[in-house]
């Protein structure tokens, strides 16, 4: 029987992560200048001190069982897998190709709303926001040139775009973490995620037509080659992912296909075949590129392990039960959760992993579907991070133009659909949790 009624202190190191992180931004004015894993690794050696009750060994102990946990290791291997595709599909040229392919299929007068839906399909293949915005950015401020429309609402649309993919995608870090911190299959999460989502994405295509209905658009004068090769990774990857394929083996297989049509079309030389994988095209991708959020992952599960054996968890799941009551407001507790330590970390990977152990707990508390579970913390994460002036979308988005992340905003209509389309289903749609038919 569990004695330990929980300690706010024990959330101490927590604290400090965030007083660290946010106290440089606002110090620096830059948000990115503490690196995340500096800031984890000096919380880490605050639960250290902190813990008195356990020797040095035994703290040891208990770090390395948080990390060897099924689902931890799982996640750390799919990040890396997913690296893998990711430069190698990005080196054989899909990237350009998915864009190029979406754009020549644009009809005329649609061109903002269009941007959002390719924006779209880009996000779920690629499985980046971060990409989606490197590629369709620089397209939106040539549509914004020749239609006349505010750069601000190009942006936007892009923006919208990418959040989109970055909640959905199979092969999204966040989609990974969701995933594997709550226990369910990527395609069932896909599927509830998806029904959440869908009336926020077309209300979007609805007002970014309404908001620029009178644009022309020639397509003409843009160079839109592409090579249908090069995008047919990414379907098979998100073909594969949907009708149930165990994700190591697409990932895989998509990395394999994307050098075989590299190799093919001449984007890849046979000998830098394996340096594509590991590093991409630019050199910061690929394998390499997942490096921080795998070592970051696994210094939150030891951090996360010492909490809870101080009481921490504990602590946080009374706070909330005071607060909800019944399976909907567990589930707003959870949307709640996810939004604020994404606002605090300005990372919605990081926050999935953070939130992850202790939304889970209220899941299993107030027999919540894992799958619900899993969306909730990835919707309202994608939700913070789309609208948040100092996370690394916009930033990223205002970089290739010379607008500050504030003007775009109110055009980040998605994220703010989405929020609203997750608290109605939240209040108004039952989801019955498949536990409850043994009465556990």
């Amino acid at each position: 029987m569990e004695e330990n009624r929980g300690s706010a202190l024990a959330l101490l190191p927590i604290g400090v992560f965030l007083v660290i992180f946010l106290g440089a931004g606002i110090i620096t004015g830059d948000f990115y200048a503490m690196p995340a894993i500096v800031a984890f690794l000096v919380a880490l050696f605050v639960a250290f001190l902190q813990d008195r009750k356990h020797s040095f060994n035994e703290k040891i102990h208990i770090i390395a069982q948080g990390v060897g946990d099924d689902n931890i290791i799982t996640m750390c291997l799919i990040f890396l897998a997913a690296g893998a595709f990711s430069g190698a599909v990005t080196a054989a040229g899909g990237a350009a190709s998915t864009v190029n392919l979406g754009l020549s299929v644009l009809p005329a007068g649609v061109a903002v709303p269009g941007l959002f839906i390719i924006g779209c399909f880009i996000s779920v293949s690629m499985g980046t926001s971060m990409g989606t915005i490197g590629a369709l950015a620089p397209i939106a401020v040539q549509i914004s040139e020749k239609t006349g429309f505010s750069m601000a609402i190009c942006i936007g649309a892009v923006m919208c775009g990418a959040m989109f993919g970055d909640n959905l995608s199979m092969i999204s870090d966040t989609t990974i973490a969701a995933v594997k911190t709550q226990g369910c299959e990527m395609k069932d999460k896909f599927r509830e995620n998806f029904l959440i989502v869908l009336p926020a994405a077309i209300l979007t295509v609805v007002i970014f037509f309404f908001l620029t209905r009178h644009a022309r658009f020639d397509l003409a004068s843009m160079d839109l080659d592409y090579n249908i090769l090069q995008v047919l990774p990414y379907l098979v990857v998100l073909v594969g992912a949907l009708i149930g394929i165990n994700v190591f083996l697409v990932l895989v297989g998509g990395t394999v296909l994307s050098l075989a049509v590299g190799v093919g079309t001449g984007t890849i030389v046979p000998a830098q075949m394996f340096q594509m994988v590991a590093e991409g095209p630019d050199g910061t991708g690929g394998i390499m590129g997942m490096y921080d959020i795998t070592v970051i992952s696994i210094v939150v599960a030891c951090i996360v392990a010492l909490v809870r054996e101080m009481g921490g968890i504990h602590f946080i799941l009374a706070f909330i039960r005071k607060g909800i009551r019944g399976k909907r407001g567990g589930e707003l507790g959870i949307a709640a959760l996810a939004l604020l330590v994404d606002l605090c970390t300005a990372n919605n990977t990081v926050a999935i992993v953070m939130a992850g152990p202790i939304a889970r707990e209220i899941s299993e508390e107030y027999q919540i579907a894992p799958r619900r579970s899993a969306s909730l913390l990835d919707m309202f994460t994608s939700v913070g991070q789309g609208l948040i002036p100092y996370g690394a979308q916009l930033l990223l988005a205002a970089g290739f133009t010379e607008l500050t992340p504030f003007q775009i905003i109110p055009y980040c209509i998605y994220p703010i659909l989405m929020a609203i389309s997750g608290v109605v289903f939240i209040l108004f749609i039952k989801n019955k949790d498949p536990r409850e038919k043994s009465g556990n």
